[in-house]
Parts: structure tokens; C-alpha cells; sequence
């Protein structure tokens, strides 16, 4: 049984930095990370390229001292956005990607897109310049039930545009279900998905069975325990157009723990660890490097890092929380070790 794991050093292709006093309290946590495709939901969102230039700019103000890190930007898509800006921004090497929020599908997504067909110049222009659209698959609809919304999503919304521009990259970020894992194993090239830590881990009974638990609490939400089963076979698949996503998105413990709490699960801290509990639990920890370190830049046409980082088997613990000056912020915790550690 080996005792460490070398990899070759991992990226996030879904990471919530926020902004402000949060931002510089939660970027440390992402530290063995080398880049991370970074979410533009804001308050007010990063919509154009001078928000994206300016977002960047406070992120790398607020690294520490000797955290080598790269945001990978990205601009949130709305009814409004500007096919030209888009083009500008990604020739510019500005951003990575555009993110499409359902309106309303999750944390500060009320300026997200309500019709498609309102965004279609945007997508037609990223589908010939190669700009890879990140997708939130899930539909808002009152009617449609919470645990039905990503299989609605791919039906009415996703496979519909695959089909009208099978050239427009598509990233369906964070899939919850067996339903999206199969629409990503059966599309081409130009289509992967994202895994998060704590959808591979949780399911819907541990947010809701003895108690409900707020900090297991994320969009979308948990689902059975056979949908996290299909997520695992996929992480652990070798399949390259499955990598990692941690989803990351912190909260003030204040707003998770109130009488209707903030959605978001903070896995920065710990994710490695706990990927590797999971793999090595399939019998696969000889695919890890590929689903953390390998798939993602392969996807976004970007060269593997350079650098490796290390794990070891250890019981060591991360912190319960991290101390900002937005509150303290939980960290993941579903109950047990994972029996790994990343070596500084």
C-alpha cells in the first residue's frame, strides 16, 4: 500500500473566490491549486471585460506572499452581454470562459439568463473564436421539483443548443446525477464535465436525515445515493472529459446557519484529500492525476502544470473553519478523516 502520492500539481475548474474581506481570507485556501477557473457571480457580476481586468487585478493584490497562483477569468453571461467585449476579452487572454447562470438558478444569479434565444448571438460568436461556454444545468421552473431540475435542464436547454452548435464547447459544470453523466459520456469532444468533492462524497440523506445540516447545503443539491454512485464510476472512469471542479463557494457561518441559508458547500481547504479517499475507496487511485491535474487542461487547450505536489497518508485535520473579515467560513467536514494529507 503506498504511503504518498506525487502528482502532477492540480488546477479547479470551479472556484468561488468572492470579493472583498472574504476574498482575501479565502484565497490562501486554495493554495495548491496553480490556476482556477474563477466564478463571476458578484454583486454587482463580472459582466464585461473591464470587470473581469479589474476583478483579476484585486485577486492578485490579494494573494499572499508567495502563493504562485493564476485566475483563469470568466464573464457572466446576460441578456445584454456584448458579443464584440466577449471577442475582445478572449483575444485579449483576458478571460477563459462565459458563464451561463439559469436566472435564479443559485447564489446571486438573478441577472442570469432567462431565454436563450436572447444569448444566441453571444454563444454563436464564442462557438467560432473557441471560447468555452460553463454551464449551471439546471432550470429554475417553480413547477419542476428541486431534484428534477439538471435532467429537465439537459432536456429542454442543453441538448437543444448541442444540437443547434455542436462546435460551441460546453462545460457542464458541477453534475449532480446520472442523467448529466451520461449526456457528458455520450457527447463528443467538445463536451466534459465538471466533478465536485462534495457531490462524490454526500448524498441527499446526509443533508437531511438526523437533522438538517446547513454547511452540506449547495446548489444543485445532493441527490440519491445512486446518482453519487454514477458521479464516482465517472470521476474514476479514466474518461478525459471528466476533471475536477470543486465547486468551492464560501459563506460567512452567519449566512449558512440562519433561517434561510446561503447555498454553498467550502471544499478549498481539504478537496485534495478527500479526492484521493475517493478514488483510492474505487480502487483508482491511479487515475487521480488524470482527473485532477491532466483532463482539464487538455479540455481548455492548456499545457499540465509544470510543478508536482505531494500527498501522504496521514491523520492530520484542517482547520473547522477559516477566520475572515466577511465571518468565519466552515470548512467541508462530512464526519470522518480522509486518511490523506498534502505534504507543504
Amino acid at each position: 500500500m503506498a504511503e504518498t502520492l506525487s502528482l502532477i500539481r492540480p488546477d479547479d475548474w470551479h472556484l468561488h473566490l468572492r470579493d472583498g474581506a472574504m476574498l482575501a481570507g479565502v484565497l490562501p485556501a486554495s493554495r495548491h491549486f496553480a490556476r482556477a477557473i474563477v466564478m463571476p457571480n458578484l454583486v454587482p457580476p463580472v459582466v464585461t471585460a473591464r470587470d473581469a481586468a479589474a476583478y483579476r487585478a484585486r485577486i492578485l493584490a490579494a494573494l499572499p506572499e508567495g502563493q504562485d497562483f493564476t485566475p483563469l477569468m470568466t464573464l457572466y453571461l446576460t441578456e445584454a452581454t456584448d458579443p464584440s467585449d466577449v471577442a475582445a476579452a478572449a483575444a485579449d487572454g483576458l478571460v477563459t470562459a462565459v458563464k451561463l447562470y439559469p436566472a435564479g438558478a443559485t447564489t446571486n444569479s438573478a441577472s442570469g439568463v432567462r431565454d436563450i434565444e436572447a444569448v444566441m448571438p453571444v454563444l454563436e460568436k464564442m462557438a467560432e473564436i473557441g471560447l468555452p461556454l460553463c454551464v449551471h444545468g439546471e432550470v429554475t421552473d417553480p413547477e419542476i421539483d428541486i431534484f428534477d431540475r439538471e435532467a429537465v435542464f439537459i432536456e429542454r436547454v442543453l441538448a437543444p443548443l448541442r444540437q443547434r452548435l455542436p462546435e460551441l464547447r460546453v462545460v457542464m459544470e458541477h453534475v449532480t446525477t446520472r442523467d448529466g453523466v451520461d449526456f457528458v459520456r455520450e457527447g463528443g469532444s467538445n463536451l466534459g464535465g465538471t466533478l465536485t468533492v462534495h457531490h462524490l462524497i454526500l448524498n441527499r440523506n446526509h443533508l437531511l436525515v438526523g437533522g438538517v445540516r446547513p454547511h452540506f447545503y449547495c446548489l444543485p443539491v445532493l441527490k440519491r445515493e445512486t446518482h453519487r454512485q454514477a458521479l464516482v464510476a465517472a470521476a474514476t472512469s479514466g474518461i478525459g472529459r471528466f476533471f475536477l471542479g470543486t465547486d468551492s463557494a464560501p459563506h460567512a457561518r452567519a449566512t449558512k446557519e440562519a433561517a434561510c441559508g446561503c447555498a454553498g458547500v467550502f471544499t478549498a481547504p481539504n478537496a485534495l484529500p478527500w479526492l484521493a479517499h475517493v478514488f483510492e475507496a474505487a480502487g483508482a487511485l491511479d487515475r487521480l492525476e488524470a482527473f485532477a491535474s491532466l483532463n482539464g487542461p487538455a479540455f481548455y487547450r492548456l499545457a499540465p502544470n509544470a510543478e508536482r505536489i505531494r500527498l501522504e497518508r496521514a491523520g492530520a485535520a484542517t482547520p473547522a473553519e477559516v477566520a475572515t473579515g466577511a465571518g468565519p467560513v466552515v470548512v467541508f467536514d462530512p464526519g470522518f478523516a480522509p486518511g490523506w494529507h498534502v505534504m507543504e
